[in-house]
């Protein structure tokens, strides 16, 4: 499936007023499981920073949902984000602007071009690896552009059954995807060598997440790929839904995993 034409569909109804727009964020968050395993992680590194002036870096922004997060935590940060779609970018820097948040600048750019040497104390990089061929010449522009003892943060699906691939020859469900998902052992190897000193990886979309993700996103997303229609039953579909995807969610988070489809990766210069 396209994830793109069904984001640019999304985009379209949600950047007509920034309120809307900050609802969207809000559907996001509750919605998309790794949002909730990337805010537990970035809670517990913001515990002692809300008060300093630091910079941090969104790699691969997206609809800016991570940017506009973490400027909520703390008016001390700068948030710089950068992403290749020029559209994205230009909604995303008049939506801040709009709200207030000046201190949130989007530009358009490249992950693995992209390097401010020894500028950021944090880079957040959410579905966007498998994205990317050259994937470790990203990881060395994160690293370079991390100060020292500054921590790289990344969400991407794994080789356990990521992108809803689960055997030989089967297609990534998203077809933007480069690969498959990632070995945990090769993603924290890949890291080691590109500039990092320390990593931890862990599983996510442990087996209630699997469930979860199918409800909440896979199953919705495959119908508004098929029909505009389904936009006037998604709020009922929901309705019905969510309720069990967000039990679902808080056990995935809650657990520790042996295995899932999702990793999250924590690796420090």
């Amino acid at each position: 499936m396209q994830y793109d034409p069904v984001k640019r569909q999304l985009g379209s109804v949600f950047n007509r007023s920034p309120l809307l727009r900050k609802f969207f964020y809000g559907l996001l968050d509750l919605l998309l499981l790794r949002a909730w395993h990337i805010h537990k992680e970035l809670r517990a590194w913001a515990v002692d920073k809300k008060d300093r002036a630091l910079t941090i870096y969104d790699a691969g922004a997206g609809y800016g949902q991570y940017s506009y997060w973490l400027s909520g935590l703390s008016p001390h940060w700068s948030i710089s984000a950068v992403d290749v779609k020029e559209e994205q970018v230009a909604d995303c820097n008049a939506f801040f602007q709009r709200i207030g948040r000046s201190r949130v600048t989007f530009s358009v750019d490249d992950v693995t071009t992209h390097v401010r040497p020894d500028t950021y104390e944090l880079v957040v990089c959410v579905d966007v690896m498998e994205h990317i061929l050259e994937d470790e010449r990203a990881l060395r522009c994160y690293s370079t552009s991390l100060k020292p003892g500054g921590m790289l943060i990344i969400s991407t699906p794994s080789d356990q059954g990521g992108s809803d691939v689960h055997g030989e020859g089967e297609g990534s469900f998203i077809e933007e995807h480069v690969r498959d998902g990632y070995n945990i052992d090769d993603i924290r190897a890949k890291c080691l060598r590109n500039g990092f000193s320390k990593v931890e990886a862990r599983y996510s979309y442990g087996a209630p997440g699997k469930v979860s993700w199918k409800l909440s996103m896979k199953w919705p997303l495959l119908m508004l790929n098929a029909s505009k229609l389904f936009f006037i039953v998604l709020p009922l579909y929901y309705l019905i839904a969510y309720p069990i995807a967000y039990v679902l969610n808080w056990c995935d988070v809650a657990m520790k995993h042996t295995t899932g489809t999702g990793l999250i990766v924590k690796a420090w210069r």
